[in-house]
């Protein structure tokens, strides 16, 4: 399998495409942080506006800690777009090609196929996570420097002191390492119907958006539905920044999400060892 796994590897990061991903991410950090670098007393202001005149802030607002919760916000809600861009295509790409039958003519059984390409698609997920981390927060911190972080919520301020920001971060980018390999699986699924990354990556983005809208709606309709799907628990990185943490509530989103993950990658290994492959 190491070695099923190291040929997907190269395959993957073989392709100009793929680079487009850790492109894209670095040019929004980028372009966010020199904006706030430009206009960050700005931002803040319209930020606490009707805030500041109940409090008084003293101290460095406007930091690394900040500036990468900041852009968490933003890239978290986007990547899942790059990911499928990969995951779409490891089995479709395959059967585009016309060397899909090849590859399962091998002496390799099809689920060992099956999970060397994905855990290759993990890779790639994780790389590209680890990229976003150190950009958005080493450079951040580099550049803007540390301090107390506060995050502004719909009914309340949280204000956490600067030596109990780092380790929130590092456990933030774990769930959401968990959250984007979802998306993953799911696109991964979805790329074993196809003949064509075109239609998985495509659909992968439809299912994601359908969820979403789902999830932000608040209907009786919608009620009993929105706590199994994985779009509900996606953004349950921001728990960690909570004070107290609701370690229960943390865990269980993850867990729905590991479900998730085993589903996909399961039903995909049921369906792979079932199918007539002709491409």
């Amino acid at each position: 399998m190491w070695t099923i796994l190291q040929i997907e590897l190269y395959k993957i990061f073989k392709r100009p495409r793929t680079y487009i991903s850790f492109a894209a991410i670095a040019a929004i950090v980028i372009l966010i942080q020199l904006a706030l670098y430009l206009d960050g007393e700005k931002y803040l202001k319209f930020m606490l506006q009707g805030v500041e005149t109940s409090f008084d802030f003293d101290g460095k607002i406007l930091h690394g800690y900040l500036i990468c919760f900041i852009i968490l916000q933003t890239l978290l809600i986007h990547v899942p777009l790059l990911i499928a861009l990969v995951g779409g295509d490891m089995i479709a790409g395959e059967a585009n090609m016309g060397t899909l039958r090849l590859l399962i003519s091998k002496p390799v059984s099809r689920t060992t196929l099956l999970l060397s390409k994905f855990a290759a698609t993990m890779a790639y997920t994780l790389l590209l996570l680890l990229w976003m981390a150190f950009l958005s927060l080493v450079m951040s911190i580099l550049v803007f420097g540390t301090g107390d972080l506060m995050i502004m919520k719909s009914e309340e301020i949280i204000i956490l002191k600067s030596s109990d920001v780092l380790w929130r971060y590092f456990a933030a980018f774990g769930f959401a390492a968990i959250a984007m390999t979802t998306v993953a699986a799911l696109s991964f699924f979805l790329s074993l119907f196809a003949e064509n990354a075109i239609g998985p990556i495509v659909t992968t983005m439809s299912v994601v958006i359908v969820c979403t809208i789902l999830t932000t709606m608040d209907l009786p309709l919608f009620a009993l539905i929105k706590p199994f799907l994985f779009t509900s628990h996606m953004l349950g990185w921001k728990g960690f920044f909570d004070d107290p943490i609701n370690y229960p509530g943390v865990l269980r989103s993850a867990g729905i999400l590991l479900i998730h993950i085993v589903g996909f990658v399961g039903g995909g290994i049921l369906i792979f060892n079932r199918k007539d492959v002709l491409s």
